[in-house]
């Protein structure tokens, strides 16, 4: 059995694989920085604010005993208030379309190499080179 887990291992698509999931979820801390750290504040600064994953609406009462800000997203969840974060949905919706838009360009230029290589013409087939050589050495 240990064998043939070995075997599995090492068959080429499940390290591709492996290695596809990897470099994917340090692509996505990539495209939620992208989208966080640089877009998310242009569009909050837009709206009134720099942080815009904070923007929520309280829909019910503030739990007995929180004596935090009224404005503190985090700390209201945290305490258990009934909150719509719908700033913290924006962000990773907007995240998410990033992250298609981005994974879809490189599909495209992947298809596109592909169809490249299709379409390069094919050399000659062995029987062709196999005649040619079997002409020459006729020839001498």
């Amino acid at each position: 059995m240990l064998r043939e887990f070995r075997a599995f291992i090492a068959k080429g698509n499940v390290l591709d694989l492996a290695v596809a999931v990897i470099i994917g979820a340090a692509f996505g801390k990539i495209a939620t920085s992208l989208t966080e750290d640089v877009i998310m504040p242009v569009v909050g600064s837009i709206f009134g604010g720099l942080d815009f994953s904070s923007y929520f609406v309280l829909l019910g009462p503030v739990p007995e005993g929180y004596h935090g800000s009224l404005k503190d997203y985090a700390a209201l969840k945290a305490a258990g208030a009934p909150v719509l974060g719908w700033g913290q949905f924006v962000t990773v919706v907007i995240n998410f379309v990033i992250l298609a838009f981005i994974i879809f360009l490189l599909v495209r230029y992947a298809s596109k190499m592909m169809r490249r290589a299709e379409d390069a013409p094919a050399g000659p087939s062995e029987v062709d080179l196999l005649t040619e050589i079997r002409d020459e050495l006729r020839k001498r």
